[in-house]
C-alpha cells in the first residue's frame, strides 16, 4: 500500500521540491544556529549562493562530532521552549548525541514511519508487537506512533523475558514483530527450546526489523526460523536524523525506499569527501530538509550503500538504497586487508551446520594483527567425532580465506555458548593494543 502521494512524484517535481526546502533551511541554519552559520562563514559561504540542487556539495559536512562538540542543544534552530520530546543516543564512546523535536517534527516523524510501515505490508489490522526498549532510544516510540497512525494494534512489550514475549505473541495474535534481526533470531530461539513451534502457534507474517544491518543471510534465518511466507524487512534510520522512518523496504525487498521529501540523500567517498557518481557505492549522507527542531545539513552517517534510480516494481518513484554493507568506521584492518563483518556473516549464515551466532576477536601481538572466529554449532549438527568437526572448522577457513583474503582462526563452539543480545548485537571484542 503506498500511504503518501509524496511518494509517487516524478522526478523532476521531487527536485523542485526538494531544492525550494534546501534554500529555506540553510537560510533558517544560517540565521538560527551560530554554529553552522561559523562553519559557513570559514569557507566564504552564504545562504544565497545555494540556488540549484547541485549546489549542496558546497556546503559543509557535519558529524557525530560536531554534535558532541556542541552538546547538549547548540545544533538546535529552536529554542527549548518550542520542543516537546527529547531522545539521545547511549553514548558508549563520549558525550551523548542529543535530539529534539517539536509538535511539526513529532507530526513528520509519524508520517515517515507510517509510509515505511505500510511499505513493508502493514496495515489496520496488524496487531504489532514492538520489541525495542523504551527509552531514550528513537526506535521503540518512532515506530510505535507511525503503526499506531496507519491504525495497527501496539503491544509495547520493550526488550527482555523472551517467554513472556511469546506468551503475548501467541495469546494477543500478534502479526507483525518490531525487533533487531538479532532478537527476532533469539525469539525464534527460545521458542524451540521451550517446546513452541512458532510457525503453528504463532501468526507472524511481517517482520519490520532495524537498528541492526539485515544481510540476505540473517534474512534467510529469519525465514527458516518464523517460516518462508513471512515478509522479512529491513528499514533505516538513525536519532540524529529523526529516527526509524528515513527510509524501507518494501515487499519487492530492493532497497529502501528514502522518504526524499524530507531527506535528500548523497553518496561521497568516505576518504575525500568527493561526492561519486549516481549508482556508485560509498559513505551515505543525509540532509535533513524539513525538521524544525534539528536540520542536518549534509550529515556524514559513515553507513556504507548506494543509491539505486530506476523504477520500482510497486509505484513508488523516491530513490532507494540498497542494505547497508556495512559502515566506514567498523571496517577492520586486518594484516592491511579490508574486512567488513558482513562479510564474515554472510560466509557463516550460508552454512548449514552454524547457528546464526558468532563473535569476532582481535589480538595484536609483535605488531602482527590476529582474528579468531568463534561460532556455534547447531544443536542438531553436535558430534564428538573430532575428525567431523576438524573437517568442518576447515570448510570455514577455506570459505572465509576466499571471501576475505586472509586466513582467520575459527573456533567452534557448543550451542547457546555465546551471548545474546535483545537490542543491537555487539560481535567484535577488540583487544588490540597499539604497540603490542
Amino acid at each position: 500500500m503506498i500511504w503518501s502521494k509524496e511518494e509517487t512524484m516524478s522526478r523532476e517535481d521531487m527536485t523542485a521540491l526538494q531544492t525550494a526546502r534546501l534554500r529555506e533551511t540553510v537560510n533558517r541554519v544560517y540565521e538560527k544556529v551560530p554554529y553552522y552559520r561559523a562553519k559557513m562563514d570559514e569557507i566564504g559561504l552564504k545562504p544565497e549562493h545555494i540556488k540549484e540542487l547541485s549546489d549542496l556539495s558546497k556546503l559543509p559536512f557535519l558529524t557525530k562530532q560536531d554534535m558532541r562538540d556542541t552538546y547538549p542543544f547548540g545544533l538546535f534552530a529552536v529554542p527549548k521552549e518550542e520542543l516537546v520530546r527529547i531522545h539521545a543516543s547511549s553514548g558508549t564512546t563520549g558525550k551523548p548525541t542529543v535530539v529534539g523535536y517539536t509538535r511539526n517534527d513529532l507530526n513528520m516523524w509519524t508520517e515517515c514511519v507510517s509510509r515505511i510501515a505500510a511499505a513493508g505490508g502493514a496495515t489496520s489490522k496488524d496487531v504489532a508487537q514492538i520489541c525495542f526498549g523504551y527509552g531514550m532510544f528513537t526506535g521503540a516510540l518512532g515506530l510505535h506512533f507511525g503503526l499506531e497512525n496507519i491504525g495497527a494494534a501496539m503491544v509495547p512489550s520493550s526488550t527482555g523475558n523472551t517467554e513472556k514475549q511469546l506468551m503475548y505473541m501467541k495469546d494477543f495474535g500478534t502479526t507483525l514483530l518490531v525487533a533487531t534481526p538479532s532478537y527476532a533470531l533469539r525469539i525464534a530461539e527460545v521458542a524451540q527450546q521451550i517446546g513452541m513451534d512458532v510457525k503453528k502457534e504463532i501468526n507472524l507474517r511481517i517482520g519490520l526489523l532495524g537498528s541492526e544491518m539485515l544481510t540476505d543471510a540473517m534474512r534467510n534465518e529469519m525465514n527458516k526460523a518464523w517460516g518462508e511466507d513471512v515478509l522479512v524487512t529491513s528499514n533505516y534510520g538513525m536519532s540524529e536524523l529523526m529516527g526509524p522512518g528515513v527510509s524501507g523496504e518494501c515487499e519487492y525487498l530492493d532497497g529502501m525506499h528514502i522518504n526524499e521529501d524530507y531527506f535528500i540523500p548523497e553518496i561521497i567517498d568516505p576518504k575525500t569527501g568527493e561526492v561519486l557518481p549516481a549508482g556508485e557505492k560509498g559513505e551515505l549522507v543525509i540532509t535533513c530538509i524539513k525538521k524544525e527542531a534539528l536540520p542536518l545539513i549534509r550529515y556524514r552517517t559513515k553507513d556504507i550503500t548506494r543509491l539505486i534510480y530506476e523504477p520500482c516494481k510497486c509505484g513508488r518513484t523516491n530513490v532507494r538504497m540498497e542494505n547497508l554493507s556495512g559502515r566506514s568506521d567498523d571496517m577492520l584492518k586486518i594484516r592491511g586487508v579490508n574486512v567488513f563483518p558482513t562479510q564474515i556473516e554472510e560466509v557463516l549464515l550460508a552454512m548449514d551446520e552454524i547457528a546464526p551466532h558468532y563473535e569476532l576477536v582481535l589480538t595484536r601481538k609483535n605488531h602482527t594483527d590476529s582474528m579468531e572466529i568463534k561460532v556455534e554449532l547447531l544443536p542438531d549438527k553436535m558430534t564428538d567425532s573430532y575428525q567431523e568437526l576438524e573437517a568442518l572448522r576447515n570448510k570455514i577457513v577455506h570459505k572465509l580465506r576466499i571471501v576475505l583474503g586472509l586466513s582467520a582462526k575459527v573456533t567452534l563452539v557448543s550451542p547457546n555458548t555465546l551471548q545474546r543480545f535483545e537490542g543491537k548485537a555487539k560481535r567484535i571484542t577488540d583487544l588490540r593494543k597499539d604497540g603490542e
